[in-house]
């Protein structure tokens, strides 16, 4: 077996968190050959495939499993011990891997990275997107360090998960049609008007398909897209009405670029933080999960009427 490079490994690690090189591409900000050229000569060095690729997807092969899992301790160890350095110069510094979907690190992650960096100029944080499945099966395995995701999450229980954020959820639609007249909105009202609805297999999607189930309504779905800043654009166009987080349809709401509308009965999705059941974890771990809960509380007290 020849010598394994690290920067290979790591770029394993992302394939198999984002199911596909192209995807794996894009958090990388390298190019699918030289993804491909990568994986082609990790595989070489250990002389086993690494990767099953079907179609676009891309998982791991029982060999490139076991080479996550092993690879994933030694660089939690190499982490450790270069916080452990650090600690002996009395800073908090190292790297806090976070994942997380695109509201929250659009809208709701940003202050809190800001003031991290203000106080802790060392710590570096690295931060990628994903749906809450991928994120808490990542953590899981080690590859990320923590995980901010709409609960609930199917690994709760090999998980230690608490509450972050309590997010609303309204419809949205074109300015100026006197939606605002006609609020709040029912499931089966809002059934009867064509509606732009997350991909399927979110956790949003399904708590937007629960709501209208309670409702004992179908929903006219006229388009299933994987990204709000799409949708809010769409809805702009006047192209259908949409479900979305009150937190990212505020802007343009503001703007009078869409009317925001209550939902009959209301309805709210939970943003969790996860993490792996374990001992005390590492000072910049400590940093970052501090800083987390100091936001829930803050978001918590502006909530409150």
């Amino acid at each position: 077996m020849d010598d394994i490079n690290p920067v290979h490994v790591r770029t394993l690690q992302v394939i198999a968190r984002c199911g596909s090189f192209s995807r794996a591409g894009e958090a990388l900000h390298l190019s699918q050959p030289a993804i491909s050229h990568q994986i082609r000569h990790l595989e070489r060095a250990v002389g086993v495939p690494l990767l099953e690729r079907r179609g676009r997807r891309a998982s791991p092969t029982e060999a490139g499993v076991v080479l996550l899992d092993w690879a994933g301790r030694a660089f939690k160890e190499l982490e450790v011990a270069r916080e452990a350095i650090h600690r002996l110069q009395g800073r908090v510094a190292g790297r806090v891997s976070v994942g997380t979907g695109a509201t929250a690190s659009i809208y709701l992650l940003p202050p809190v990275f800001r003031r991290l960096r203000a106080r802790y100029p060392r710590l570096e944080l690295v931060v990628v997107t994903g749906n809450a499945a991928e994120i808490a099966a990542a953590v899981l395995r080690g590859e990320l360090d923590i995980g901010i995701v709409t609960l609930p999450v199917r690994e709760a229980r090999s998980l230690e998960v608490s509450l972050f954020y309590v997010d609303r959820l309204v419809a949205i639609a074109p300015p100026g049609q006197g939606w605002k007249r006609r609020a709040p909105l029912t499931p089966a009202e809002l059934a009867r008007h064509p509606v732009i609805l997350y991909e399927r297999g979110g956790t949003i999607r399904r708590v937007v398909d629960d709501w209208f189930r309670r409702g004992h309504a179908t929903p006219r779905v006229a388009m299933e897209l994987g990204n709000a800043e799409a949708t809010k654009k769409l809805v702009s166009a006047g192209l259908g009405l949409s479900v979305v987080s009150e937190i990212a349809a505020r802007p343009e709401a503001k703007a009078g670029a869409m009317d925001l509308i209550p939902l009959r009965p209301a309805l709210h999705r939970k943003l969790g933080i996860v993490r792996r059941r374990e001992g005390a974890p590492r000072p910049a771990l400590q940093a970052f999960m501090t800083a987390l809960e100091s936001a829930a509380r803050r978001a918590r007290g502006r909530a409150k009427p």
